[in-house]
């Protein structure tokens, strides 16, 4: 029989529906490969092996008796650990969470196990999705499983290395700067950080109210829009949360892309502030060729400069996350890891001028990213420099403050952006672009991420742990 944990979320769902496979059996091949893989990568900080066996029978009876929720019923999955998961630990890997137990679910989790879906466990992150995977926190760092002397990404650490190690079928992350595609990136996977408001933060741990987004990391872009199609959707209890049409995202990966525009911010990722390297370039130019076989045109578009993007979105994180935790960072600061806090106090710094300074220049960039999307349905850029930092100590504190982030534009003006795999460079590291849509259009970003997809061969790539 075919290995099962290589299955996709669409196939898997198909071959259940079908008869030929049960949530079961493969929920037990999961766990099984957890069991045997994951102390190579560590990207479990807590297996729910019960709770997991338990929904796959309930999820076996629904279907014997004709019930079918949906494609999510009987998928398993894993969640970053600073979603609350009631009777489960949330940790958010740090001394400070490490005993608190939620009595309820946060809203994107009960939304899942309303599908059907199998909950595995939680998997790593760095402290309070900010810190850095140093020495003094409470679980060992995850790995990248495609070199474990490299890190994986952040924050979504173990939700990257999970689904590329084939240790589960889709993941949660979350994204304030980058830290779906920045995971997603290094290790190979899709990722997709929705419109702000489109998925509830009610219920994860906050870094930054006016950029958090809540979303799914899985192999195939398919696969995430399956997940976004149980995600999605207005919430109270999210001040944040929109308003938005229902969308079926797995049916739009079928749309044909032939006449879609696709805007290429060539500028962000080959200017005089930094480069790819030359293996990135040439994946991206190699996918812009793609792209145009299939039918889009894509032209180069000056956008504003990637460091204005990133100078603005760093103020709100640093500003926003200090106040969340200040209370905290006073009262217990023995409980943080050392970079997190100084992290975290880094934003006692920053004036309130200074901020809504930034606030004003985020609504500026919006409006400019807008004006130069005009006539276009996509914006297209590197997701990554290069090859991903190695584990070395002592790491930098405030690594932000180097090269610019290619994934921060799009936090900045809310937009969906996704990140797919365009290959592998001579050192064996996945190479990957972003494709961004307007506010609301994830519809268009699935069109496009998975019509690339079908016409390449890197769903086939899988790291050899």
């Amino acid at each position: 029989m075919t290995d099962l944990t290589l299955l996709g979320i669409a196939e898997a769902g198909r071959l259940m529906a079908r008869g030929d496979i049960s949530a079961s059996e493969l929920t037990n091949a999961f766990l099984k490969r957890i069991d045997a893989v994951d102390r190579k990568i560590a990207s479990y900080i807590t297996v729910t092996s019960d709770l997991a066996h338990n929904a796959a029978r309930q999820a076996d009876m629904e279907m014997k008796g004709g019930v079918r929720r949906g494609p999510m019923h009987g998928i398993p999955i894993a969640l970053k650990d600073i979603y609350e998961t009631a009777g489960v630990p949330t940790t958010g890997h740090s001394h400070l969470k490490k005993d608190y137990v939620p009595a309820i679910d946060a809203e994107t989790v009960r939304r899942l196990k309303d599908a059907g879906a199998i909950i595995l466990g939680k998997v790593g992150t760095h402290e309070f999705a900010n810190g850095a995977m140093t020495p003094d926190q409470p679980f060992p760092p995850v790995l990248n499983p495609w070199n474990t002397r490299y890190q994986p990404g952040g924050s979504s650490s173990g939700s990257g290395a999970a689904v590329a190690a084939h240790l589960c079928m889709g993941a949660m992350g979350s994204d304030t700067g980058g830290s779906i595609r920045n995971p997603a990136g290094y290790c190979a996977t899709a990722g997709i950080k929705p419109t702000y408001g489109l998925v509830s933060r009610c219920g994860i741990f906050p870094l930054a109210f006016s950029l958090d987004t809540a979303g799914p990391l899985a192999w195939t872009v398919e696969d995430c829009a399956l997940m976004l199609d149980v995600l999605a959707g207005h919430d109270p209890n999210d001040h944040g949360s929109a308003r938005a049409p229902k969308v079926d995202y797995g049916a739009a990966c079928d749309r044909p892309i032939k006449g879609m525009r696709i805007a290429l911010a060539r500028g962000w990722h080959e200017s005089d502030v930094a480069t790819v390297t030359p293996d990135m370039k040439k994946g991206i130019d190699e996918a812009v060729r793609v792209l145009k076989d299939l039918g889009a045109t894509v032209d180069e578009v000056a956008f504003p400069d990637i460091r204005d993007y990133h100078i603005c979105g760093r103020v709100i994180i640093t500003t926003e996350a200090h106040a969340i935790h200040r209370q905290d960072v006073i009262a217990t600061p023995e409980k943080f890891g050392y970079t997190t806090r100084r992290r975290f106090q880094l934003g006692a710094f920053i004036s309130a001028e200074q901020y809504l300074s930034a606030l004003r220049f985020r609504r500026q960039l919006t409006l400019d990213t807008r004006a130069a999307m005009r006539g276009y349905d996509l914006v297209m850029t590197a997701n990554h420099w290069g090859a991903p930092e190695t584990f070395e100590e002592p790491q930098a504190i405030f690594h932000f403050l180097g090269k610019p982030s290619l994934t921060m534009p799009f936090n900045v003006t809310g937009q969906p952006a996704l990140t797919v795999c365009c290959g592998f460079g001579s050192d064996g590291f996945p190479l990957s672009f972003q494709l961004a849509g307007r506010a609301f259009d994830e519809a268009s970003v699935f069109a496009a991420g998975a019509a690339y997809e079908r016409v390449t061969p890197w769903r086939r790539h899988r790291p050899k742990l």
